[in-house]
Formats: structure tokens, sequence, C-alpha cells
């Protein structure tokens, strides 16, 4: 081993690059500057070191540390403003959640799962969280934080503040697609971002050699328009201070985002469940010591005469007794209650909102347009309410023209084209609503959702919960879905399964134009993400045609429409299919069989009193919808029926839904996968021959 690695002087930042910065001059800052710097280092090791050792003692379940990245993280704190700034972290920022103003109770209190963990022990550790410091709640979900960080950054700029918000990650989180998502946007609109990548070599066991084109994504990201790039030493508080310092003035000048790429080690491995030992060499282990941040800055001060090794041991002796001490407060708390571990999916609050109060009565009008005049009203409204998406924007108004006019209307910032790029979408929108806006996104079509599924699986929906209702997401993503159009495999898909499967959405689905604008309305006004399902199918359709309501006019989410009484039996249904079985019902009136149709609106929350009341009414039921009936949401219903009236039937409940395979373009094809009336009429037959 070299001298100059003993010493911890070898150079962590490359000599040839283009973007490293000079190291502040330590004559710059106060004594207590420097001692709060260190200190707060300090703590955050010692917390790292007591965790591991409780965890040792089995108290706790997991614990991933920062040791080794400490320097850039207060470094980062110190340029911010705490309360005023915003902080998008990942699972290694201690320090900079420290610097910020979150306490050493709190922490321990998220290693332990007690009620005074700022999550309730809903998350697990290391998942920063708080409100009262703008620290949103971290995802373990690589990157989640990318997308957010940007929407609450285009939020900053759009209500013209001087706020910024930093986004941090390790290098292994450069690699997602999202990383590169974000700095398209970032730059295009000029953000005030500062993105912090805390580069220590290492995604878990993989080298950034072999991650990372370049080896360097400083390199990698600088044909970037408008990003100030600005290369580090991350161990080193002078110089992480200085690009911090630069970062973040830039940031906030509104010149755009900053990316501030800073090597630092890893001191401790991955996590507790990790042994670095089986991929990383002793001696690249121990040349890592060499820099580890807190004794660089302890040098740094005794050199400038700042601190005495004396001191600087009365300072560690003074936080260990500390977290000594915060750790016996902390086990003394309270743990979670079972009960509440099903509080805080949706809003709980009251809500003033008076549903139906009129009987629709202006022109009759088609869906499309219907939902073209709640997105108008409600952005006339509130000014809160924004509508962005692909081709939304501008004359266009979407392909299916359900924003014409808004831009025109309201102007470019608030109904505005996104890029080609769902998860910038939706992550955006979560960011955006964090920031008390209220996003109303558009996915052209469901059958493009998936790209966004990690912000609509491990974001969005899960906000309100894993922050213990510190924030929410409340939102309404619109998406054209469904078939009966000849748009084959990639524009015909359903979706409402696949999401009514994730705790957190509502997720609604007219059936025709009255209930349409009424349900846009609700959801627009609510607290919780709304997805909501437009049939394409539906848009133009005469059938779906129906005399306009007011502006105020709402119709309840979770509430169930019974389109037609009957006492033979029922037909459960919801979307396109609605005027099939409506149609099947009058044939068979004819022939004296009464048939009362169910239009469920909601799939979640579902009204399973509508469906249940009317099953013990009508002794038989037709489960109807247009999605795969494998694993469909009509087994749902099945279930629920079979488990709560299954006294109440006198025949075996029936599904009639698409058959499994993918939805062929050719209309042989389509008109055999999907339900069709003689498939209606054959279940019918069925069921009152039973």
């Amino acid at each position: 081993m070299s001298v100059e690695t003993l010493n911890g002087t070898t150079q962590l930042v490359p000599a040839d690059s283009a973007f490293k910065i000079r190291s502040a001059s330590i004559k710059k800052f106060s004594k207590d500057h420097l001692t709060a710097s260190l200190r707060t280092m300090m703590l955050s090791r010692r917390l790292d070191d007591k965790m591991l050792t409780l965890l040792k003692q089995g108290r706790g379940f997991f614990h991933i540390g920062g040791s080794g990245h400490e320097a850039i993280q207060v470094a980062a704190g110190r340029n911010m403003i705490p309360r005023k700034d915003w902080g998008m972290l990942y699972y290694r920022d201690m320090s900079f959640a420290l610097t910020m103003g979150m306490t050493a109770r709190q922490l321990l209190s998220a290693h332990l799962s007690k009620m005074t963990d700022t999550s309730a022990g809903r998350q697990m550790p290391s998942h920063f969280n708080s409100r009262e410091l703008n620290i949103v709640s971290v995802n373990s979900a690589l990157g989640a934080q990318f997308l957010p960080g940007l929407g609450i950054a285009q939020a900053i700029k759009f209500l013209g503040d001087d706020e910024v918000v930093y986004i941090s990650t390790g290098d292994g989180g450069t690699s997602e697609g999202s990383f590169f998502e974000l700095l398209n946007w970032a730059t295009r609109d000029k953000v005030p971002a500062v993105i912090v990548v805390q580069d220590n070599k290492f995604a878990i066991s993989v080298p950034v050699h072999e991650q990372t084109s370049n080896k360097s994504i400083s390199k990698t990201v600088q044909g970037f328009e408008n990003l100030e790039i600005i290369e580090c030493d991350g161990t080193d508080y002078l110089n992480a201070y200085a690009a911090m310092e630069k970062a973040v003035a830039h940031a906030r000048s509104g010149k755009g985002p900053a990316l501030v790429h800073a090597h630092v080690v890893r001191l401790l491995p991955h996590s507790s469940s990790d042994d670095h030992r089986k991929y990383r060499s002793a001696e690249d282990l121990e040349a890592d010591k060499a820099h580890d941040p807190i004794t660089k800055l302890s040098r740094q001060m005794m050199k400038a005469k700042i601190i005495t090794q004396d001191e600087i041991d009365a300072l560690f002796a003074e936080v260990k007794q500390q977290v000594d001490e915060d750790t016996k407060w902390c086990m003394a708390q309270e743990d979670p209650k079972p009960e509440d571990a099903v509080t805080h999916v949706l809003y709980e609050g009251e809500s003033d909102l008076a549903y139906e109060t009129e009987e629709p009565s202006g022109e009759p009008i088609v869906m499309v347009d219907a939902i073209n005049h709640a997105l108008y009203e409600e952005m006339e409204r509130d000014e809160r309410v924004i509508v962005f998406g692909e081709d939304v924007a501008g004359g266009k108004g979407g392909v299916f023209t359900a924003t014409r006019g808004l831009t025109d209307a309201f102007g470019s910032n608030r109904c505005y084209n996104s890029p080609i790029a769902e998860a910038s979408i939706i992550g955006t929108a979560c960011g955006l609503s964090i920031k008390g806006f209220k996003p109303v996104p558009e996915i052209q079509f469901a059958d493009y959702i998936w790209p966004a599924m990690q912000m609509l699986r491990n974001q969005v929906p899960v906000l309100r919960y894993r922050s213990n209702n510190h924030f929410a997401n409340p939102m309404v993503i619109r998406v054209p879905c469904g078939g009966y159009i000849h748009g084959g495999l990639c524009h015909s898909q359903n979706i409402e399964a696949t999401f009514g499967h994730i705790p957190g959405y509502k997720i609604v689905m007219p059936s025709n134009a009255a209930d349409a604008k009424g349900l846009l309305k609700t959801a627009i006004r609510g607290e919780d993400p709304v997805i909501y399902l437009e049939h394409k199918f539906l848009y133009r359709q005469g059938f779906a045609r129906r005399p306009e309501p007011g502006k105020d006019f709402l119709v309840p989410i979770g509430k169930a429409s019974v389109v037609r009484e009957g006492t033979d039996l029922t037909i459960v249904t919801y979307g396109a299919l609605v005027q099939k079985a409506l149609n099947a019902a009058k044939a068979y009136a004819k022939k004296g069989v009464e048939i009362e149709v169910i239009d469920l609106r909601t799939i979640v929350p579902y009204d399973a009193e509508t469906v249940h009341t009317s099953v013990k009414k009508t002794n038989r039921v037709l489960v109807l919808h247009e999605d795969y009936e494998f694993l469909g949401f009509g087994a749902e219903i099945s279930a629920q029926i079979a488990d709560h009236c299954f006294e109440s039937l006198d025949a075996p409940i029936v599904r009639v839904a698409a058959k499994f395979a993918p939805i062929g373009f050719a209309a042989p094809y389509e008109d055999y996968l999907l339900p069709n009336d003689a498939d209606v009429t054959n279940a019918i037959e069925r069921l009152t021959a039973y």
C-alpha cells in the first residue's frame, strides 16, 4: 500500500476531470460552523454504529448506513435552507437529514420501529420523512425520488419561488432510465434542482465501471444543455462545501439544474444483509479508511489550529453520550398498534362535497365533450388544477380532443405537453401534488401506461401511507382504455384489475357523458389519487350521450347506479358493456324476463352493498366485463357475491369477459375475443334455464 493511500492523500477526483472545483479555504468558516459540521458527521457515524449494535442484540430488523458519505451530505445541508428548500433523499442520506433538522431520536425510532418514528414504523429504517422539514418520505425503490423531485422543482419555478430541491442518489441509481428522464426535462425547463450523485463506486456489489458509460456519470451527462456539472471529493468537507455552494447558487439563480458528482467511500457493507468481503479485497477496504471524512476534517481543523485533539475527543464523547441516552429514550417508546396497519391508505378526513344535487338538463353531449367541459370548468374554478401529457396542448388538444382549447384558455403553464415518457408524466405529477397543485395528467393510451409502473406502484398510491399521512398525492390520472375500435394488441387493453390490486387508488370508469363529467369533477376535488378510465369506444357514441350537468354536478365515487330495475336476474357491469347489458335486458323483457342492470361506475372502492342487495332480490347474477375473464375484476366481484350471497343464489355465478389472448387487429379476431351480444345472450339463457 502506498504512503499516499495510508495518509489519505490519494485523489478521489480524476486528475483530468473537466468539472473539478477548488476547495473552499478553511479561513472562510467560523470555528462554530466547522465544529457543528464535524459534530453532525460524528453523530451520523455514531448512529450507524449504534444501530448495528442494536441489530446484533435483536433490536431492529435492518440497517443501511452512510458511513463515508458524511462530508458531502453535511456540506449539502449547510448550503440549503431548512423548512424552505426540499429534500428528495435516498437511503444513505442520514447526515443530510440531521443537518436539515431531523433528530437522532427520530432516526433511532425508525430503526426500532417505534411510534416516535415519523413514519410510525411503516417504513424501513433510513427512509427519512419530515413534513415540517420538506423531506419527502424516502422510497425503497432505486431512483423513485428522481421524477417527483423534478415535479417539485417544476412547481417552484411555476410559482416563482426561490426554493431549491436536493435530489440525491448513489452511483447505481444513475443507471435507472428515470435518471435520464429527470435530466432531460430538468434541463429543458431549467428547473431549480441540485442533483447529487454520491459515487462510492459500488451498487451493492457491482462496480461503477460495470454500471456507467465512460466509467463516470459526470462525463456521461455532459451533453445535456443547461446543466452545471461539478465533480468533487465528497469525503473532503472543504471541497464538498465549495461544490454544493456553487451548485445551490446556480440552481437558486434560475439558471437551471446542477449535478454534483461527489466521490465518496463506503466504509460499511451495502447493508446489514451484505458482506462486502465477498467482492472487495482487504486492501481496497483499507484504502477507503484513509478517506474517512471525519478524520479528514479533524486533521484540517487541527492543522489550522481551530481545534485540538482533546476537543475532538470531548466532542465524540458528547456525541456518544447523546446517542446512548437517545437510545434509552427510544426503547421506552410505544410500539405501533396492529390495527393502525390499515390506516392512512386513503384520505380519512371529512368531505363537504354534495352529490347529484340536480337532474342533468343541459343540451345532450357526447362523453369526450363532457370530459373536456369538466376539465375546463375545474381549471376555471381552481388555479391549482393543471393538465399535461403527450399531445394534450395547443391546437392538437389530445389525440381524442379531450383537452382541446385548454391551452388557449389557461395558458401553456397550465396545459402543456410533456416528453413522451410516461414515468416522467406520473412522477412529475407526484411532485406537483406534493407542492399543492392538483395535477390531471393524461396517459395517451392505457396500453402505454406500463413504463410508469415504478411511479404508479411504488410512489403515488403509497406516499400517504408510508409517510404516516405527512404527505399525499391527490391527482387524477386520465387513461383512455378498452377495445371495440380495431386497435390491435396495443390500443385495446383494459387495466382496472391490475390497478385495483394496488392499495391507495380510487378507480372509476364511466359509461355515459353525465357520469363522466360528474365523476371527473369529484375526482379532481378529492384528496386521493384517482385512475380515471375513459373507454375510447364510448367517446362519441350516441347511446352514451346525456343531457349535460351543471358546473357543480358531482357523482359519488364508490356508488354504483341501478340503470335498469328487474326481478329475475342481475347483470353487474361497467364501461362499454353497460349498453350491451341494457340491450339484452330490453330484449328479454319482451319474453317476460326482467333483468336488473347495475353500472358499477367505480371499480375501487367497490359498491358491494348495491350489488348484494340486487342479487338477494333476483337470485341470479351475470358478471359482465371487457377485460380478461381469467383474473379479471369480475373474479373479485364473483368472489364477493359467493362470500356474502351464497344462500340467496338459485344458480351458479356466470361470468362473460374476454378470452385469454392478446387482442388481434383483424376484425374476426377482435369480434371473437371480446364479449359480444351472442356471449351475453348465451349466458342469460344458461342462468334462466338453470
